[in-house]
């Protein structure tokens, strides 16, 4: 337990630009102090003392604000970040050097029993805000956007952002975790290649009116046209727009 005490220490002076000095950082860091009442809570817990678990944990909400149930497993390394409204459930998993902003929730999806908390990778990436909910999978190295709710599993090596949170894949891209307010907008993407679209039959429309109309068409138009007459990039936003609608398992 001492090494990973250790560690949760160590961790803020790499990932907190405001962290000057030691004595800052155990008494002003709710996060750290929330960690320290979880670690005896959670030993407690698993050698069957009954009670005293729950309350120690009642009381590290009550000073920080942040509520960790007992039974929840912390890895060594992580940082919850300010930490105000921070919920994590009793068997939520949170693997090593994971990094937790305020107002995370970390919960279950209804009164099932068993395991009903989300298991979440290493160093993973939860901004503010952020609901990860049920028994679900965060791979490793997974950064999931501010404000976002992820309801299903997320591989290794992704973005999720929005509501509900879709996957971004971001392969072989080592991104720094604190860049997490540098997400892309997959919402703003999907919208532009629909205005695309739309401004390409337009013109295709105008295109094929007449130059100088000397009568009135009568019924429908004979003539059709097909979304593969559509420009190019017209078409290369297909796939942007797909993406978007796959990832919120629309």
């Amino acid at each position: 337990m001492l090494n990973t005490l250790v560690a949760d220490f160590q961790i803020i002076f790499e990932r907190d630009p405001a962290a000057r000095n030691w004595l800052e950082v155990l008494f002003c860091y709710p996060g750290l102090q929330a960690l320290l009442f979880h670690r005896v809570a959670h030993w407690l817990n698993q050698v069957g003392i009954p009670f005293i678990p729950r309350l120690i944990s009642h009381l590290g909400r009550f000073f920080t604000g942040i509520e960790i149930h007992p039974g929840a497993a912390i890895g060594r390394g992580v940082f919850i970040d300010h930490g105000m409204g921070v919920v994590i459930g009793e068997t939520a998993i949170v693997g090593d050097y994971s990094l937790i902003y305020q107002g995370v929730t970390l919960g279950g999806t209804g009164k099932e029993s068993g395991k009903r908390h989300p298991t979440l990778g290493e160093n993973v990436v939860v901004g503010a805000g952020a609901k990860v909910l049920g028994n679900i999978l965060i791979g490793n190295n997974v950064r999931i956007g501010a404000g976002s709710v992820v309801l299903r599993d997320v591989p290794s090596d992704c973005t999720v952002v929005g509501v509900p949170g879709r996957i971004l894949y971001r392969s072989g891209v080592r991104v720094n975790p604190l860049e997490h307010g540098q997400l892309p907008d997959s919402e703003a993407s999907a919208i532009r290649s629909l205005l695309d679209r739309i401004e390409a039959l337009e013109q295709q429309v105008q295109d094929m009116k007449p130059q100088k109309p000397s009568y009135v068409f009568v019924g429908a138009r004979s003539e059709a046209f097909s979304l593969e007459q559509l420009p190019p990039n017209c078409n290369l936003n297909n796939k942007a727009i797909q993406e978007f609608l796959d990832g919120s398992g629309i």
